[in-house]
Order: structure tokens, then C-alpha cells, then sequence
């Protein structure tokens, strides 16, 4: 048994869980790496890159005495006496100092040379602000120096600099001990011993108990801002801060003044002599002494540029904050906006974290952000791809079971995804065959069609549709509503439904109404506005989730025109023709009965005539019905000899009727393109109708009729003017129509069709027929015809 496909909201229902579940995965994940000490290395390089952007220059205030290979070189291995000590710390006592640091420790008596921790004691009393370093004894104890040496000491400080993960010293904390002598930074005692000339207050000792007595503890983390080096420092590896000699100090080669205000650092930085740590100083990270990264220590104190470790809270939310908004943006902007939704965001936590030193002073972890953000992107496509591969499968499941055929066995290669994507699209393939073929049979229908939903708006328009629309003067667009674009269609009214005032005479054709309701007759026939008759054919459909209308038009005013005509031609056999015929009949039997007329000359003439009137009468309606329907031939035509030609073969019959005919052949050429019979005999009619109706009133006085050729813009013509008795503009309108004539012209022969011939030539050949004329002034007929 065939499973039925999963409905759309359920599939939809089936995603918003994956992503909940994906969700509440990496909002967990991003809680537990944002904690303390989680994902070092990455937070460290990041870091070091934050902290070299905001780099500032070494302060002029350090100085450094080093123990370099110069020193070692001239005084001796170490260690050295400590006589040597005091009287370097005498020399650099004299230029008034703000602090010294001195980085060695002096924790055991010097037995070969007692008297010199004598002198050192009384140098360290004699410049009463030498701060001397504690540091770390095994089993968390503390290495304090000799006890004469730091009670003159001006204070104490520990030196201890924390490793990360990665080797590399990012931080220092402030205080350090044991819970019952906790000691500030040595760095920080002497911004004690320069600003205050003395200790810094105690620190507060833990609340510990005595368990913890023997325990190291550390207490207030802070990163440091380590100092730039000057420019003409940055090509060197050497220390960014003011360095001399230690021999050369105490040789007294540098002068006291260079000390005056400093904070004077002495230490090691001889090869193998004291610590080395790898600090983050640039884009790289180097190994520098301890009494340098003192002196990054004490820079930092004194510009006030170290930073303090964000909170615990303010770290995961500054991390939560743009894994949500990634994926959200996952689930509401699709692969291609979620995509570059979470290169943006992981661009803006490393931003913040770019900035928080500057804006905040503290230091920021976004490693947990960026590698959530990165599993994100691919998770999520992962749970898409896997719906997409069971919806393809289900969909070409049902597919097969519509009949379509699928891709053969020996065309599936590659993957599961592969292999339904090939199949899929090979039914695609053929829905959108179909779909254009029937897509293309709509647009090529001769007849407007339109597909409209229940309310009349237009879902699909065909060609022809487009042409009609267009040709009402407006423009048809998807969604337009046709019940408005078909306003001007109304029901086709004959005489006897406007005489009666039918109640569906002159009513729209669409109606709203009828289309919601399903009431629209399925054949009615009306007339637009620009007077044509045609017939709206309607046809309900069901699609769901789409019902609707099938409309289509079908022009029938060629139908309509051909009943008129033939209505007309009834009329005239009915009437016109049989006229002259049954004058004959009646002249004949008069004849038989004895009542004779007066010769039989005279007889015969009034029956030739009336002869010759039905045969005139018979070849109008039949050039009538060939201009209207023959095919045309083309060549180049001189209107000029044309109407030279018309005006000679018109001459007799205007030399019997006492008309002159006016008319000079022009000196250029009037060319065009047309058949030249037609355009010969159209010329004749129009003669023909100035000689026989454009006489004067005065019967007896001569009439003349002027021919010319005349230019308008882009058509020439001929214009054939009489001196008749004029018309109106009422018999203007009707005087072209077939089997019409005037009122003043009804004892006059013939029945109105030689105008409507010429006006018929004139439209085939593209040009038209122009009448000017007033009452009393006469007539000018006008066929014009484009230039060739």
C-alpha cells in the first residue's frame, strides 16, 4: 500500500523541531564554552589581536637598568657582591627617582662578603623608595627577602606572571599569597611607592580557615596592555622602554638626571640569566626578561590601559546573543541570508570584542560565539538537506503513482539525493512540457481568452486578449479586473428590443454578480464601444486550490456585417432591380391590350433604358462585392495620368449632360501604390456622380467640374469638385452607405453604390475617401491613397 504524502503542514511542523532541537544544542553548547577557562587558545588569539589594535606607546616614566651580557662580560659571572648593588642604587638615588624596582632576590645572607648586605641595607634606607619582589616557594609558600633588607625596603611585591594554555603570559593578577600574607604586584607597590611615597594599603587577608593556610591564592585578574614601541624600536626585538647598562650606570656613564621622576626597574635580561616569558607583543609573540614584563606591568598602571576579565554573565550573553539571532536568521532567511546572516554576525562579535577594551576596559571571550556560529550554517543544512531528500522521495512516490514516468534504473547514479533529484526532474521536465504546451495552445487561440478566479480577476491572458485590451486603449495587466476592463461590452439590442426597452439592452455584458454566483450564461452576444459585435463565450472551472472563469470573445462583426449586406442585398434585388424590370413587363402588356404608346421607336427606347438601368444597377453591386473581398494587385500607379485617362473616358457622357470638365495634368509625377482598375474605375464613379449630381440649380446654364491633384502629407490624391447644390452634414453621413441616396437625388438612376465602391478602394489601399461640402457651394470628393 502506497504512503500518502506528508501534508505540508506537517513537514513544516517536522522543521520547527529540528531547529528547536538544534537550537536548544547550540544555545547549550555556546552556555558551557562561554565559561571560565574554556577554549584558550582560540580566546587567547583573539585577544592578543585585541590588545595589539589598541596598543599605546611605552611611557617615557620606565626605565630599565638591565644585567645584560655587557655587564656579565666586564664584572663577572653571577652572582655579583651585593656592594656592587648598593652602590648602583646610590648612583640612581641621586637623580631623585620616583620609585626603584629591583628584580633580585635577596633571600639568604651573603656569608663570603656579610658587610655588604650592610651596605645594601643602608642604600635601601638611604633612598627610601626601593621595592623589593617576593616570590613563589615550593609548596605554595613565599620567599620573602632578608628580613633587615625588607624592613628598609620602602615596600613588597610579588612577581609572579601566569601562564595561559598556549605558553604565553596575557596576564598578571593583582594580588597574590597566601590567605594569611597576601602581597600586592610589585608593579603596583611601586605606583604606590611613586604616587604616595609608600606601601600600598593591605590587602584584605581571606576569610579562610585553616585548611587553606598553606594554599596559594590569586585575586583580581586583569589583562595587560603591553606598550608599543617607539618607531625607531619597532625593526629591533629590543625592550620598547628606556634601557641602560647596568655597568654603565654604575660606571657612571649615564648621568644621574636621566632618573629624575622615573620609575627605575633593575633586572635581568642576560642570556640565561632570570625568567623568560613569551609575551603578545605585535603580531608575534616573544620572549622577554622578567624585569620587562614588570615594566609592561607598571606602563600599564600608569596609563591606565590594563583590563579587567568580563563577568560570567556578560560573556554568555555577549556569546547567546548572536547564536539566537543566527538562527533565526537560519530559519527565516533561507541557506543563502542565513548564510551571510552568520558571517555577519560572527564579523560583529569579533568587532565587540575588538572594542569592549576600549569602550568597556574589559576583555571579552567571543570563541564560543564564532564556533557555534560556524557549526550552525552546516547543522542546520544538514537537518534542510535530510528533508529535502525524504520530501523528494515521498514526492516521487506520488509522481510515479500519477502515471509520470521517472528516471530509469540505469540512469540513477551517484547518492540517494542524486538519484531523486534525476528522477524529479525528469518529471518536472515533462509537467513543464505539458504545461508550455498547453501554456502556448492558450496564447496562440485566435479568439480573446481570458482565465479569471470568481472574483474577475485575470489569472492568465492570452495574444489575443492583449490585442483587444490594447485596442480599447487600455492595458492589461495580471490581477487587473476585467469586469471593469469589459465595462463598455454591452448586450446587442436590435430596433425591436430598444423600441421595447428590453431590460438587457444597453447592460453590461459581465457582471460581478453573475460571475460570484455562477450564474454567466454560457453564450451571450453584445457590442463594445468601439462598435463591434461580439460573442463572450463562458466556462467554469474547478482547480484547486483555484476556481474561476474561462472567458473568451469571439469577434463576429464580419458575421454581423455579411447579414446586414445581405439584408441589403435583398433589398436592392427586391426592390431596385425589380423595379426597371417590371416597368418593362408593364410596357409590354400595354402593348398587347392595345393601348399603345406613341411609336414603337419610342418603346423600344424606354425599354432599353430601363435595361441598361438594371444592368448599371447589376455591375455596381458587383464591383461592389469584388472591391470588398477580391485580392488586390500592386504596382506603381500615376495618379496624374490616371485621372487624365478618367477625364477622357467621362468626356462624352459629360458633353451630353452641357458639363465641362476642367482638368490639367501636373508638370511632377503623384505616384503610389495600387491596382490601377480599381483606383481607374473609383475615379470614374466619382466623375460620374459630379456630372450627373453636381449640376447648378439653373437646368439651362453650363456646369463644371474641376479636377485636380492634390499632396496631404504623406498621401497623394484626387479631388474632384462640382458646383452642385451642396449637402448638409446629416446627408454627408448618410451619403456613402450602400443603397442610400439623397432626398433631392430619389428621381435621379441608380442606388448609392458608387460612393461606397470608391470608399472601399480608398481603405484597402490604406488611404480614405474625404468629403467637403456645404449647401449652395457645391461638393469636393477626395481620394487619397500613400505615397509609394
Amino acid at each position: 500500500m502506497v504512503e500518502a504524502p506528508i501534508p505540508r503542514k506537517s513537514r513544516l511542523q517536522n522543521l520547527r523541531l529540528s531547529w528547536l532541537l538544534l537550537s536548544a544544542f547550540l544555545l547549550g553548547l555556546t552556555w558551557w564554552l562561554s565559561g571560565p577557562g574554556q577554549l584558550p587558545r582560540i580566546n587567547g588569539i583573539l585577544q592578543d589581536t585585541s590588545v595589539w589594535l589598541h596598543q599605546r606607546p611605552a611611557s617615557p616614566e620606565v626605565v630599565i637598568v638591565a644585567i645584560d651580557d655587557d655587564s656579565i662580560d666586564s664584572i663577572g659571572r653571577w652572582p655579583w657582591r651585593r656592594a656592587l648593588h648598593a652602590a648602583l642604587l646610590d648612583r640612581i638615588a641621586q637623580g631623585q627617582p620616583r620609585a626603584i624596582g629591583m628584580d633580585v632576590v635577596f633571600s639568604e645572607e651573603d656569608l663570603d662578603y656579610p658587610g655588604d648586605d650592610l651596605l645594601l641595607q643602608q642604600a635601601l634606607k638611604k633612598s627610601g623608595n626601593v621595592v623589593l619582589p617576593v616570590t613563589r616557594a615550593a609548596q605554595n609558600g613565599a620567599t620573602a627577602p632578608l628580613k633587615g633588607l625588607a624592613g628598609e625596603a620602602a615596600a613588597l611585591g610579588h612577581t609572579q606572571m601566569p601562564m595561559d594554555a598556549d605558553g604565553v603570559v596575557r596576564r598578571f593578577y593583582a594580588q597574590e599569597g597566601t590567605p594569611a600574607q597576601p602581597w600586592w604586584h610589585m608593579a603596583l607597590s611601586l605606583h604606590c611607592v611613586g604616587q604616595n611615597a609608600g606601601p600600598c594599603p593591605p590587602p584584605a587577608q581571606s576569610p579562610a580557615g585553616p585548611a587553606a593556610g598553606d594554599s596559594w591564592q590569586k585575586r583580581e585578574p586583569r589583562f595587560i596592555a603591553f606598550a608599543q614601541a617607539a618607531q625607531d624600536r619597532q625593526k629591533s626585538l629590543g625592550s620598547p622602554f628606556t634601557t641602560y647598562s647596568y655597568i654603565d650606570v654604575l660606571r657612571g656613564d649615564i648621568p644621574a638626571a636621566a632618573f629624575r621622576g622615573k620609575y627605575v626597574l633593575i633586572g635581568a635580561t642576560a642570556a640565561g640569566l632570570g625568567e623568560k616569558f613569551t609575551a603578545p607583543i605585535g603580531l608575534d609573540a616573544r620572549l622577554i626578561s622578567n624585569v620587562e614584563m614588570l615594566g609592561h606591568v607598571l606602563n600599564g598602571i600608569l596609563q591606565g590601559t590594563h583590563l579587567e576579565t568580563a563577568s560570567a554573565l556578560l560573556n554568555r550573553s555577549l556569546n547567546l546573543l548572536p547564536v539566537l539571532l543566527g538562527l533565526l536568521a537560519l530559519a527565516w532567511f533561507g541557506p543563502s541570508g542565513g548564510l551571510i546572516s552568520s558571517i555577519l554576525l560572527a564579523l560583529l562579535s569579533l568587532l565587540i570584542a575588538g572594542l569592549a577594551p576600549r569602550w568597556g576596559h574589559i576583555q571579552t571571550e567571543p570563541a564560543a560565539a564564532l564556533l557555534s556560529l560556524a557549526l550552525a550554517y552546516p547543522l542546520w543544512s544538514w537537518l534542510r538537506l535530510r528533508a529535502a531528500t525524504r520530501f523528494l522521495a515521498l514526492e516521487l512516490r506520488d509522481l510515479q503513482d500519477q502515471g509520470l514516468p521517472t528516471a530509469s534504473r540505469s540512469a540513477l547514479k551517484g547518492d540517494a539525493l542524486d538519484q531523486r533529484i534525476s528522477a524529479v526532474e525528469q518529471a518536472s521536465r515533462q509537467l513543464r512540457s505539458l504545461h508550455h504546451f498547453v501554456s502556448e495552445s492558450l496564447r496562440q487561440l485566435p479568439s480573446a481568452t481570458f482565465v479569471c478566479g470568481r472574483n474577475g480577476l485575470v489569472l492568465l491572458a492570452n495574444t489575443a486578449a492583449h490585442r483587444y485590451i490594447e485596442s480599447l486603449g487600455l492595458n492589461l495587466q495580471q490581477g487587473d479586473d476585467l469586469v471593469l476592463l469589459l465595462a463598455e461590452l454591452h448586450h446587442a439590442a436590435s430596433d425591436e428590443e430598444r423600441a421595447a426597452r428590453a431590460p438587457d439592452a444597453n447592460t453590461p455584458l459581465l457582471s460581478r454578480s453573475a460571475m460570484q454566483n455562477a450564474t454567466l450564461p454560457r453564450q451571450s452576444e453584445g457590442r463594445d464601444s468601439q462598435g463591434r459585435h461580439l460573442m463572450l463565450l463562458s466556462q467554469t472551472f474547478e482547480a484547486p486550490p483555484t476556481s474561476g472563469w474561462l472567458i473568451t470573445l469571439v469577434d463576429i462583426s464580419d458575421l454581423r456585417s455579411a447579414q446586414a449586406q445581405r439584408d441589403q442585398a435583398m433589398q436592392f434585388i427586391s426592390h431596385d432591380i425589380r423595379a426597371p424590370i417590371g416597368s418593362i413587363i408593364t410596357l409590354l402588356e400595354m402593348q398587347r391590350t392595345g393601348k399603345r404608346i406613341e411609336s414603337e421607336e419610342a418603346l423600344f427606347a424606354r425599354i432599353e433604358g430601363y435595361a441598361q438601368s438594371s444592368l448599371q444597377l447589376a455591375d455596381d453591386f458587383v464591383h461592389l462585392a469584388r472591391a470588398q473581398r477580391q485580392q488586390y494587385r500592386s504596382e506603381i500607379v500615376d495618379l496624374g495620368l490616371l485621372a487624365d485617362q478618367a477625364v477622357s473616358d467621362c468626356w462624352a457622357q459629360a458633353s451630353q449632360q452641357n458639363v465641362q470638365l476642367v482638368f490639367e495634368l501636373p508638370d511632377a509625377e503623384a505616384c503610389v501604390h495600387g491596382d490601377p482598375g480599381l483606383l481607374h474605375r473609383a475615379v470614374i464613379n466619382l466623375l460620374t456622380n459630379a456630372i450627373k449630381y453636381g449640376k447648378p440649380q439653373d437646368a439651362d446654364a453650363g456646369a463644371v467640374v474641376d479636377i485636380r491633384i492634390v499632396e496631404q502629407g504623406n498621401h497623394w490624391g484626387i479631388a474632384v469638385h462640382d458646383h452642385g447644390p451642396g449637402m448638409d452634414e446629416e446627408s454627408l453621413a448618410r451619403l456613402s452607405q450602400p443603397f442610400e441616396r439623397l432626398q433631392q437625388h430619389q428621381r435621379m438612376d441608380g442606388v448609392g453604390l458608387g460612393l461606397a465602391f470608391t470608399r472601399t478602394v480608398a481603405q484597402r489601399h490604406g488611404g480614405s475617401l474625404q468629403i467637403s461640402s456645404q449647401p449652395g457651394q457645391g461638393s469636393t470628393f477626395s481620394l487619397l491613397i500613400p505615397k509609394a
